[in-house]
């Protein structure tokens, strides 16, 4: 390989994009950028009552040119001159009903700002209904139970329910709808200016774990099952073709268009897109029978076994395996948990309510206008300050208190549970609580419930008879938050590992492009050539280990009594 010779990761997250210029031959990042997506962060086109998260295409698009024109700025040099490649990797399931040329219906001609014509966010839950019919069809309609292959419950956040709900709430656009695109597959066709609806390559990790693809269906599932759930949904499905494709092959090379829109040469070559843990999996060097935790506001639980010639396992409650959707050759498991960081910034909104809601409205007796606008700016910034300060204070003070037999315990399902066993209309609970409890003692009860729920992820692969020898952890949760690791490393009673870098979803992205370029035989060859180090590991300490396996218990038992609870009343939100 040329000395100097660069590819780019670009990381679509939930509120921003990041890319980074990195070094293919060792990984060193020459630069890095982020570009918000503007409309989302005015919050247009959401309603969190409704559990309705969509995003314009054009945020994309915006933020995609100025986040890589900025990358490669910081960058410097002639280095735009010497990239090779480009992979892209998305949230997910993200998709977006679209038109004959494969152009989302919001950037059609009276779709502009209709929130069905959008990208439907991965935690968007307003297909719950649909997911529940998707799933009592698959085990009685009396052919092949299509979910098996995706833990055997389908999710309100995939794919197929999300394309149905629209469908059915939305006339107008059900009948312009020609196809349905998830937004990893979408991205390197703009990239590469693909229009021809059979020349788009469907990504191999998004269609396995979230459209029920799977090469013993010979693809999708058949139109006779989705005709049992809407008639469009065959026609839908004609689109899409049989074949998928791993983010290790080349989707195209870029078009002359955003050659010129990035500032690169006219040969770049685009990879097959993928989703974010997935390819953050291989940014944060994963390795067989190692659980990698992509740790942000959710977790994905990334695993990857070796092919062996035995039948494979099918693991139940689980959000799918697919044979290369993280590594190609290997089996790629999928979990993970619906709320993770978002359980500590929910506490800390709760915490930090007055500072917002009462400190910028007392009063401001005998002030002058002047005075009184200078004093309500002094308040906003020491409001602001002080939200900063609230989680690194809860985090040194949790971490002064021991474990104890009779804690406050607390569910982490504060947006329904992702696995094991999809139910996006479960809901947190803390119990336990008395006139002494405090905030950092509720803090360490949410720090505790999220490691209990990556235990419960552990406990059934286990059970089902995959292995699993320690763990990795990538992500902001993982390296600002050393109680959270240790706590986890307690429950699971196992050595976790923390990937250093920044952005480690975007390099991984970096390590398929330089391998789609040909700058890599295979990516296990770019993991090695330029995977970051781990920064620190954690420890089990025994003692803490045997207290919280009987924690464990107590978690199980209030998991299984407000689950029961919310079951028999008809869920919460379907009762009110």
């Amino acid at each position: 390989m040329r000395a100097g010779t660069f590819v780019i990761g670009i990381d679509f997250g939930t509120d921003s994009v990041r890319s980074v210029v990195a070094d293919a031959r060792d990984g060193e990042i020459a630069g890095v950028a982020v570009a918000p997506y503007a409309r989302w962060a005015q919050g247009l086109y959401c309603d969190p009552r409704a559990n309705r998260f969509r995003q314009h295409p054009l945020d994309y698009l915006e933020a995609l040119e100025v986040s890589v024109r900025s990358a490669l700025r910081q960058a410097g040099g002639d280095v735009a001159s010497r990239v090779r490649g480009i992979a892209v990797d998305t949230t997910g399931s993200t998709p977006v009903l679209a038109g004959a040329k494969g152009t989302p219906l919001a950037l059609c001609a009276g779709f502009e700002e209709d929130p069905d014509a959008m990208f439907i966010l991965w935690k968007d839950h307003t297909a719950v209904a649909e997911a529940a019919r998707i799933n009592h069809v698959a085990r009685t309609w009396g052919g092949v139970d299509y979910t098996k292959f995706s833990g055997g419950v389908y999710s309100a956040e995939w794919f197929w329910a999300k394309a149905l709900h629209v469908i059915e709430a939305n006339p107008t656009v059900a009948r312009a709808a020609v196809t349905v695109l998830e937004h990893c597959d979408w991205i390197p066709a703009v990239l590469t200016g693909t229009t021809d609806l059979a020349r788009i390559k469907r990504s191999r990790c998004a269609a396995g774990h979230k459209a029920m693809w799977h090469p013993e269906f010979d693809g999708y599932p058949s139109n006779e099952f989705l005709a049992k759930l809407n008639p469009r949904l065959p026609a839908l499905r004609a689109t899409l073709g049989a074949q998928t494709f791993t983010a290790d092959t080349p989707f195209g090379t870029i078009s002359p268009e955003w050659a010129a829109r990035l500032g690169l040469p006219d040969d770049v070559v685009v990879a097959v897109g993928a989703f974010d843990a997935h390819m953050g999996a291989v940014g944060g060097d994963i390795r067989p029978h190692q659980l990698l935790k992509v740790m942000g506001t959710s977790t994905c639980d990334m695993l990857v076994v070796p092919k062996t010639g035995a039948p494979e396992i099918l693991v139940a409650g689980i959000c799918g395996q697919v044979d290369g959707s993280i590594l190609p050759g290997a089996i790629g498991y999928e979990a993970g948990q619906s709320a993770f960081g978002d359980v500590f910034a929910w506490f800390k909104q709760l915490l930090g309510w007055p500072l917002r809601a009462v400190l910028p409205a007392l009063p401001c007796a005998g002030e002058s206008s002047r005075e009184a606008l200078a004093d309500a700016v002094r308040r906003a910034a020491l409001a602001d300050a002080l939200l900063e300060e609230i989680i690194p204070a809860l985090e040194r003070a949790a971490a002064a208190i021991p474990p104890s037999r009779r804690p406050v315990l607390a569910l982490d399902w504060l947006n329904g549970r992702r696995t094991p066993d999809a139910d996006q209309r479960l809901r947190g609970a803390i119990a336990g609580l008395d006139l002494a409890t405090d905030a950092p003692r509720i803090y360490r009860a949410l720090v505790e419930a999220v490691a209990f729920g990556s235990r419960a992820i552990v406990e059934r692969f286990r059970s089902q008879g995959i292995r699993i020898d320690g763990a990795i952890g990538i992500g902001g949760v993982a390296r600002k938050s050393p109680l959270t690791m240790q706590v986890l490393a307690d429950v699971l009673d196992m050595t976790v590992e923390v990937r250093a870098g920044e952005q480690p979803v975007a390099l991984g992205a970096a390590m398929f492009a330089a391998t789609a370029a040909g700058l890599h035989a295979a990516v296990e060859d770019a993991q090695r050539a330029m995977a970051p180090e781990t920064e620190a590991r954690y420890r089990p300490d025994p003692a803490r280990a045997r207290l919280y396996d009987a924690l464990y218990r107590d978690y199980i038992q209030l998991g299984s009594f407000v689950e029961r609870e919310l079951t028999q009343q008809g869920y919460h939100e379907e009762s009110t």
